[in-house]
């Protein structure tokens, strides 16, 4: 069985999810390939060997650039066409589902996005639906299976091959040009969110936009971020960005320091795809607290100052 994965990369970063979709791709019974598009694919292409695609393409045209969505599902398409893969995959980022509906629309197949788990063939799967609050069993009966790989479903991990990258010429209407990118604004410099590993959230028990301030001295300290429960948004405390949940960031540090947060099914989803979760709360029946590795039965505003004390003393 031949398994095409669709590389997404930015001018040649490749996003980290791809490198859990090669992971869950190299479970499959079959050759992993990737395919690479647009500007910065060649820097992308040299990143995949190591995850353990065989060969990877290079697809070129002159109307392929920067991202957009209509030529670079087309380009998809072409490579698809030529490669004759049974499976093709990508990671289930807004991107990768997006592009992947482009490459259904256009071939005329079913596409199965966020999957959690996959058969040896990619005929049944569970996927991920609302956010993760719900996981379904499905089936794919297609000639070429499409499926997306839900972001944080497994680890990513390493199986060096041959990574040899082949050039694959495409035509494409340059008329498909219609959205592009043009500008980026960087919101935030060094670790974001969504990156850090080291996340600490409050919630409504924190009080007030000013007793967040003992939560920023504990992630200073630990090189981390500080996020926020919905309730927390709601009342102004913290802007929209700093929120944790299906509607806000989800994460995946390696800890999760959840503090007066109850942990509605919504901010659980954001928070799920945490290594470890460390609940504080003086509720022990609390939904975060008997989900949560770890808990602390406590006031957040007596917890949270000991840690920042107790690391500093250790750093010390």
């Amino acid at each position: 069985m031949s398994i095409l994965v669709i590389i997404e990369h930015d001018r040649g970063d490749v996003a980290p999810a791809m490198f859990e979709a090669l992971t869950v791709a190299r479970e499959l019974e079959g050759d992993v390939e990737a395919v690479v598009i647009g500007e910065g694919a060649e820097t992308a292409a040299t990143q995949l060997g190591a995850y353990g695609a065989e060969t990877v393409h290079h697809v070129t045209s002159d109307e392929l650039g920067d991202y957009s969505p209509e030529a670079w599902g087309q380009a998809a398409v072409e490579a698809i066409k030529e490669l004759d893969p049974e499976v093709v995959m990508t990671a289930g980022t807004d991107r990768g589902n997006e592009l992947m509906a482009q490459i259904g629309a256009r071939m005329d197949l079913p596409f199965v996005a966020n999957c959690v788990e996959l058969n040896d063939d990619a005929s049944e799967m569970i996927r991920s639906q609302w956010g993760g609050a719900l996981h379904e069993e499905t089936t794919l009966d297609a000639e070429i299976k499409l499926v997306s790989v839900a972001p944080h479903a497994v680890e990513a991990t390493t199986e060096e091959a041959a990574g040899d990258i082949e050039e694959l010429e495409v035509e494409i209407d340059a008329g498909l040009n219609r959205t592009v990118i043009k500008d980026r604004v960087v919101m935030n410099e060094g670790i974001t969110l969504s990156t850090a590993p080291v996340v600490i959230s409050g919630g409504r028990a924190v009080g007030s936009a000013e007793g967040f301030a003992p939560l920023e001295e504990l992630a200073g300290e630990l090189g981390g971020k500080v996020g926020c429960s919905r309730a927390v948004t709601n009342n102004g405390w913290r802007p929209h960005s700093d929120q944790v949940g299906q509607t806000g960031t989800r994460i995946a540090p390696t800890i999760y320091i959840a503090s007066g947060i109850s942990g509605a099914t919504q901010h659980w989803v954001g928070a799920m795809g945490s290594k470890n979760i460390l609940a504080i709360n003086t509720d022990p029946e609390a939904n975060m607290v008997t989900k949560a590795g770890w808990a602390v039965i406590a006031d957040l505003h007596v917890m949270i100052p000991a840690i920042t004390e107790e690391v500093r003393k250790r750093k010390a």
